[in-house]
């Protein structure tokens, strides 16, 4: 059965085949073929997730417009099929908001890197949507998500959990508490340095993860930057830093065990090295001094945000067992334990590549 809004786009041929497509658990996708045998890829956008749409596609369209502008070659950017009207975004009947690309073929995804050039050519891939971007000016693009990455604005929420404490289950995290508070003061640092000017606002991803860059299939080189639905103005160190946390650490973001998490150093000095390539020459001396408080920030918000749920009850984020939200907290402040005593290292490895 074809979903019946592919018709309404604007494909090569009739659409004949319709199949479920990978294992994203926010939006509706699915893999379109039509009569030429050309393939795309349909989304329904989860309007509960994502509660304004239209901003979201209209970041979308400007920066994949901009992307393609930049090179000829269809499978290194994404780019939006119209809808039978003309229109970049379809809206149904019902309300709901689809999309259509051009499905990028012979390339794959990893959730994690099987070798080190696998997470060098995810900084290449981030690396390069960095550069590509940097003469996009980050203002115009909506703010679709408040305060997404402003790590003070997360600690204020923390506090108020915290002050509240309606659950009483700060007792049992007192050791947590006093990590994230010992560290509430560097938090302002990034947010300090954008407001003062000294790090300017970027188009940026907000979800860079491995698995958002393809990368052909052959080759296994970088292809293309995916899934832009968090993109919004930010910044260049909070990007580079949250590949590092989520792909650097030597250990899954819920691993029970902390003895087995630490920051793998040759993971880090890849992906770095892979990023600098791409986009050292576009950013500014300032950027580059802080790319491993982006690292930190970016561990330090995340384990703060999983705390922060925890004391709250689990309202936010998805679990599987009791106490799951308080083993990714630990997991993700013992990452950040460990970045602060390979500090130097850090430092000395960015020195090196840029």
């Amino acid at each position: 059965m074809i979903v019946e809004q592919a018709y309404q786009f604007e494909t090569c041929g009739e659409p004949i085949l319709c199949t479920r497509y990978g294992n994203g658990h926010i939006n509706e996708t699915y893999l379109i073929v039509d009569s030429t045998a050309r393939q795309y890829i349909l989304q329904r956008i989860n309007a509960n997730v994502f509660l304004n749409p239209c901003a979201l596609m209209e970041n979308i369209v400007a920066v994949t417009s901009h992307l393609q502008q930049k090179t000829n070659d269809t499978r290194r950017a994404l780019s939006l099929i119209s809808t039978t009207e003309g229109k970049p975004w379809l809206v149904d009947s019902t309300g709901a908001y689809w999309r259509m690309y051009p499905f990028i073929s012979d390339s794959i995804c990893l959730d994690k890197a099987e070798t080190l050039q696998d997470f060098k050519e995810s900084g290449i891939g981030f690396g390069n949507f960095q550069s590509l971007l940097s003469d996009f000016p980050a203002g115009e693009l909506n703010e679709t998500i408040p305060d997404f990455h402003n790590t003070p604005v997360r600690y204020n929420r923390f506090t108020e959990v915290l002050n509240a404490d309606r659950l009483e289950r700060a007792k049992l995290v007192e050791r947590e508490i006093e990590f994230a508070l010992a560290r509430e003061e560097y938090a302002q640092t990034l947010m300090s340095l954008l407001n003062s000017g000294d790090l300017p606002l970027r188009v940026t991803h907000n979800d860079t993860k491995l698995n958002n860059v393809l990368l052909d299939r052959a080759s296994r080189t970088a292809l293309c930057v995916i899934d832009l639905d968090t993109v919004m103005p930010g910044l260049a160190a909070n990007d580079f830093g949250d590949s590092i946390r989520y792909g650097a650490s030597t250990a899954p973001e819920d691993e029970t065990d902390l003895s087995k998490v630490t920051l793998s150093l040759p993971l880090f000095e890849a992906y770095a090295a892979g990023f600098l390539q791409e986009c050292g020459a576009s950013l500014t001396p300032c950027e580059l001094q802080h790319l491993c408080d982006g690292a930190k920030m970016m561990t330090l918000e995340c384990g703060l945000r999983f705390l922060t749920d925890f004391l709250e009850g689990d309202v936010y984020f998805r679990t599987h067992r009791d106490g799951h939200n308080l083993d990714r907290a630990r997991t993700q402040f013992k990452l950040v334990s460990e970045m602060e005593k390979h500090w130097d290292q850090m430092q000395t490895i960015l020195k090196g590549v840029v």
